[in-house]
């Protein structure tokens, strides 16, 4: 019984140490983040060792400070084997890392809390399942501190951007809820407040694209960085979370995945609307190649960012600055 009540104390400190990882930017002022997206891992398929062999790579190569999955990360069961597989590499290397759902995640036998309660679990996880009034499971804000003080910097926004359609006729793929947006635009007001008035600088993530990524590429085709191999499979109805962060003026760029054929990035009223890079193996389509993933980087006291995809073996492509590159494309 002593060992038992021993074992079930460290169990406990891990989890409150997971929840006490604080997120700052380094004595050089740089916060960098990794995305990795659209894993599709099966544990039983050779097919997915590549997607291991890329992000232990990255991790060793770039040493980010976060770690962020955009979805569709397990394609087969067993599903915890197949989490652990990924997401032990992260934990090895004690780096923080984050979580948000695809519309894949929870069509194995877990359901989105299920997967989101066995994430929690790990050291280094930060992910949260959130407002439970909300729609979806992992709506979630991580603040980044500052180099040489406990004062917010930057601010992280995660979305569950859902799965497919509710509405019987309008497209495949899920949209935003209204109450997501309220909440969103209820957080962001208040970071402001915090700060005298000046929105932080910010970033979002989740899986599936708005739908302002096929309107910005309808109108800036030729000024977007990045392969766009795939029309978009976004939401057919647009329920305004893009206007509802123009509006607030805080998020810089927001970084999805959803559609393998996509890596690009654009400017659209002065957010940048990103994918990452399909990092999976041949479990589903891709045809852009090596695998990868996507290093954005920012700069602390600035609104400012640097990113770029990065592909299994180093090779590195479309570099890209908030607000610079685009500045001068307008």
């Amino acid at each position: 019984m002593r060992y038992l009540i021993i074992a079930q104390l460290f169990l406990f400190s891990l989890f409150i140490q997971s929840q006490n990882i604080p997120l700052k930017f380094n004595q050089d002022g740089n916060f960098k983040i990794v995305q990795f997206t659209d894993i599709h891992y099966q544990k039983n398929n050779p097919a997915s060792a590549v997607a291991l062999e890329l992000i232990h790579e990255v991790l060793v190569e770039e040493r980010p400070d976060l770690v962020v999955f955009t979805g569709d990360v397990i394609y087969a069961k067993p599903v915890k084997d197949g989490l652990d597989d990924i997401f032990n590499i992260v934990e090895q290397s004690e780096i923080p890392w984050a979580y948000v759902f695809g519309n894949h995640d929870d069509e194995h036998g877990m359901s989105r809390q299920e997967l989101m309660d066995f994430a929690r679990e790990k050291t280094y996880c930060l992910a949260q399942a959130g407002d439970k009034s909300l729609k979806g499971v992992g709506n979630y804000i991580l603040e980044v501190k500052s180099s040489h003080e406990n004062k917010n910097s930057a601010i992280l926004y995660f979305f569950d951007s859902g799965a497919y359609t509710p509405i019987k006729g309008l497209g495949t793929y899920d949209w935003f809820a209204f109450n997501q947006i309220e909440w969103y635009s209820n957080q962001s007001a208040a970071y402001t407040k915090e700060n005298g008035g000046a929105p932080y600088p910010a970033l979002a993530f989740f899986h599936i694209p708005l739908a302002e990524y096929p309107q910005m590429k309808a109108e800036k085709y030729d000024q977007l960085i990045g392969s766009k191999e795939e029309k978009e499979c976004n939401g057919k109805l647009n329920t305004g979370m893009f206007a509802a962060m123009r509006q607030a003026g805080d998020v810089m760029g927001t970084f999805v995945g959803h559609d393998h054929d996509n890596d690009y990035i654009g400017n659209y009223h002065d957010i940048y609307l990103a994918y990452g890079r399909f990092s999976g193996g041949n479990t589903e389509y891709n045809n852009l190649g090596k695998n990868g993933c996507r290093v954005i980087e920012l700069k602390e006291g600035k609104r400012e960012f640097s990113t770029y995809i990065r592909l299994l073996g180093g090779e590195k492509l479309y570099p890209v600055e908030y607000p610079a590159t685009f500045a001068t494309t307008k």
